[in-house]
């Protein structure tokens, strides 16, 4: 089955910001459906495996328009910013527009403002590009429906993807409450370690299983695109709230332990624990399958 729908003449696929890492996953996934991909970027990187069309999707020059004009399938692997202003006058109006943003509200909103596209869904991999898509969630937006949609979510399940289809408010939420909160709080961990001022030999030394996977999450996440985590904090319009939560999270647990009170504290615990939605058991499992990973560390505290 072919991945994307168009003409009977091209079934091919045009993948704007392909040489970043949603990019590279998304042309080597539509490669490997044998779907003829084009990989658009505003400059061509030495470290690219695939060879890249030199192109700004702000102002397409000829060729570029003509490779837009072709496609069945344009992917839009690209900021917000860019998203938002790019221009796809090109694009045929019976081809599959997919954007990969973090944020959706805000692209939904500016399709309210044109309807020469056809079919648009917008697609949120909820992990690293380099994982690979085998059984991880991929949030989707369905923009406009259409034959085309349906057939992109089918292959992101083929390929071993989860979907989970949401409105774009939705998306938003959750994305705040799944990457914001998260990234936020890793960040801080990071900070408030730093501030410590402790020699990482010796932490590195006694670290028990739940800082090794902190420490891990935190070097993982200062190793990858700041833009990518920017987008996360300044573009969702749900971030904000989420940071604020954090915060008086954060002073709630000291004013708590301040008090003197463990019955107050234990009553946290079992505040904390009701997030869990009665999976607790289910992620207490998981987190001893993950610590039996973590070797060389102290005890499991």
């Amino acid at each position: 089955m072919n991945t994307v729908t168009g003409s009977e003449h091209d079934n091919s696929a045009v993948v704007v910001g392909g040489a970043g890492a949603v990019g590279r996953l998304m042309a080597d996934l539509l490669r490997g459906d044998g779907i003829p991909v084009t990989i658009v970027d505003i400059q061509a990187r030495p470290d690219a495996t695939s060879p890249i069309t030199v192109g700004n999707i702000l102002d397409p020059d000829d060729q570029l328009a003509s490779v837009l004009a072709a496609a069945a399938t344009v992917i839009l692997a690209v900021p917000e910013s860019v998203a938002l202003a790019a221009d796809l006058s090109a694009v045929r109006p019976d081809a599959l527009l997919v954007e990969t943003l973090s944020v959706k509200s805000g692209f939904a909103r500016h399709l309210d403002e044109t309807d020469r596209l056809g079919s648009i869904v917008g697609i949120n991999p909820m992990f690293a590009p380099s994982l690979g898509m085998t059984g991880r969630p991929v949030a989707a937006v369905v923009h406009r429906q259409g034959p085309p949609v349906d057939a992109f979510l089918e292959s992101i399940s083929r390929w071993g993807g989860r979907v989970v289809v949401l409105d774009a408010e939705r998306h938003d939420r959750l994305a705040a409450a799944t990457q914001a909160l998260t990234h936020a709080s890793v960040l801080a961990f990071g900070l408030a370690l730093a501030e410590l001022n402790l020699p990482f030999v010796d932490i590195d030394a006694v670290a028990p299983p739940p800082h090794t996977t902190m420490l891990a999450v935190l070097s993982r996440i200062t190793g990858g695109e700041p833009e990518v985590y920017w987008d996360v904090q300044a573009g969702n319009p749900h971030a904000a709230e989420a940071r604020a939560a954090l915060h008086r999270a954060t002073q709630t647990v000291s004013e708590t332990v301040d008090s003197g009170s463990e019955a107050e504290f234990a009553r946290l615990l079992t505040q904390a624990e009701s997030a869990l939605g009665g999976s607790a058991d289910r992620y207490r499992a998981v987190c001893a399958e993950m610590f039996g990973i973590v070797r060389g560390t102290g005890g499991n505290r």
